[in-house]
């Protein structure tokens, strides 16, 4: 069974001038892997899929497998608010050698309970790689209910949820609903601890971009027990969990990115860079999560 937990990150998408920054991308991957992180999400909305082509999208999951080599899960984000084209994209993350796909709730089309479990089914039977469902209402407008979630963790490749409903009770709603094999992973850096009190495996984290080590070992301490370094280590991130999204992600991540000197701040329109008030505040949580000094 795939084993998805502790810090995964939801990898940024260098670019130079417009265009995929590859020699960064690479270098950015393997340092990921090198500081302790357990997962790599490329494709992901801190990654940018919406404004990449198909051409970039499959690029980057090709780059990212291939750099990981085997040495940490890699979970392609292969959603679309079109059912074929998540199926074109899972595919092509299977054959590039991805462990799992990561599939955002359609957003925009707004479809009911049954919308979603036939567009996850369809997924389930037309590709055979592991799915993680990605509940995030705040973008996709839409909750996937419980009760949908339990239907389709009975497929055999539906095998957990990235949620990012802020509602850590979820946590152990949807593990009493499902059972503790269905593997939770937290979409907010801010509530991470208590969903992992709750009942959670890990997180699939923006602030990892950019504190690898420190999410890693804040993981590692809670699941070896060590509550209180886990809790200091929380304390110690949680100005960073706020101040990455003084604006949309991943405006913010990206700044701070780039005064670690791992990619420039470039996003695609319609995102654009961050203000200097905005600057400030990325640089006052780097600083104070020891990051810059």
């Amino acid at each position: 069974m795939l084993m998805l937990q502790g810090s995964i990150c939801a990898l940024v998408t260098p670019f130079c001038d417009g265009t995929l920054d590859d020699a960064a991308y690479e270098k950015f991957v393997d340092w990921q892997i090198e500081q302790g992180t357990e997962g790599l999400v490329p494709c992901g909305t801190t990654g940018e899929s919406p404004t990449l082509s198909h051409d970039e999208h499959m690029r980057v999951v090709e780059i990212c497998v291939s750099v990981a080599n085997g040495r940490v899960p890699v979970i392609a984000g292969t959603g679309s608010n079109s059912t074929e084209e998540a199926i074109r994209l899972t595919a092509h993350a299977k054959k590039a050698g991805a462990d799992a796909a990561l599939v955002v709730t359609p957003y925009y089309n707004k479809p009911t309970q049954e919308g979603l479990y036939r567009h996850y089914k369809a997924l389930n039977d037309s590709v055979d790689l592991p799915v993680i469902i990605y509940n995030i209402p705040a973008r996709s407008v839409i909750d996937m209910s419980i009760d949908t979630m339990a239907r389709l963790a009975k497929l055999p490749n539906i095998i957990g949820v990235k949620d990012a409903t802020n509602d850590v009770a979820r946590a152990t709603r949807q593990k009493l609903a499902i059972g503790a094999d269905f593997i939770q992973l937290s979409g907010e850096d801010g509530t991470q601890i208590g969903f992992l009190a709750q009942g959670g495996a890990g997180c699939i984290s923006v602030t990892a971009n950019i504190a690898p080590k420190l999410m890693s070992d804040f993981h590692k301490a809670w699941r070896s027990g060590d509550i209180a370094d886990a809790q200091a280590l929380n304390e110690r991130l949680m100005p960073l969990h706020v101040g990455l999204f003084c604006e949309s992600n991943p405006g913010p991540v990206k700044y701070g990115a780039s005064l670690l000197g791992k990619c420039s701040p470039e996003t695609r329109l319609p995102l654009c860079e961050i203000s200097e008030a905005s600057k400030q505040t990325v640089d006052a949580a780097m600083r104070s999560a020891g990051l810059l000094n």
